[in-house]
């Protein structure tokens, strides 16, 4: 009884150090006003939002687990390389939901400020999303390869985040098609960014999110390190 109570207790522990618990209530949160959307209009508009959230979590999950990985065995980073993959893959979705502001609009049946309460819950969801796995990412590279290398570490992922961002909201790729069809994906990206005076928006769109998302975690990392120096 005495162990299972400190399994309890140290999970419990994992899973708030690591912010679960504010990420599910945000996410039901904006399942919640979702629903509400759907009693109010008897319609389905913006049920996409659902399947984009499912994604942005597939990232966080990803940290979680290498995380939790990491906590075991320390020593065994190549039991990381599967699920840091996959995060890295995954890892645009999460920040790409604040693209799907682009759909507010005057709709008969529910308020504009419904809507607009509805889009921003699910962007400020999927973007904390990216930036708690990126946090423990981070940590764990610099765990491995020190502080200097973490931020290289977190400022690469945030540029490839932004081009990711692009390849979905403007090109319509999505992230099976990197697994499926790679070069095809890698294509369009080194044809636009080898002729960037043909293809302004490539580099418009890639460099305003990943700005965006870097002011975004210097926020979020700077209010953690002074609460872990707090406590």
């Amino acid at each position: 009884m005495t162990n299972t109570l400190k399994t309890i207790r140290n999970t419990h522990e994992f899973f708030t150090d690591h912010l679960l618990y504010p990420l599910a209530l945000s996410t039901a949160l904006a399942i919640s006003i979702y629903a509400g959307r759907v009693l109010i209009s008897r319609q389905l508009t913006f049920f996409f939002l659902l399947w984009n959230i499912f994604l942005a979590w597939i990232p966080y999950l990803c940290a979680l687990w290498m995380a939790s990985l990491h906590r075991r065995a320390p020593r065994q980073g190549w039991l990381l390389i599967l699920p840091g993959i996959a995060w890295l893959i995954f890892l645009p979705n999460a920040p790409y939901i604040v693209t799907d502001l682009l759909h507010l609009d005057e709709r008969p049946g529910v308020p504009l400020w419904y809507d607009i309460g509805l889009l921003a819950t699910f962007a400020w969801t999927g973007c904390f999303l990216a930036l708690a796995s990126l946090r423990m990412l981070q940590r764990i590279a610099r765990d491995y390869w020190g502080r200097a290398f973490s931020w290289l570490f977190v400022c690469a992922a945030i540029g490839l985040s932004g081009i990711g961002i692009y390849l979905g909201r403007f090109l319509s790729w999505n992230t099976w098609d990197l697994i499926l069809h790679p070069r095809h994906v890698i294509a369009d990206v080194l044809t636009r960014f080898a002729h960037p005076f043909q293809y302004p928006q490539a580099f418009g769109v890639s460099f305003l999110f990943a700005a965006f998302l870097l002011v975004c975690y210097l926020m979020f990392a700077s209010l953690d390190r002074r609460e872990v120096e707090r406590g």
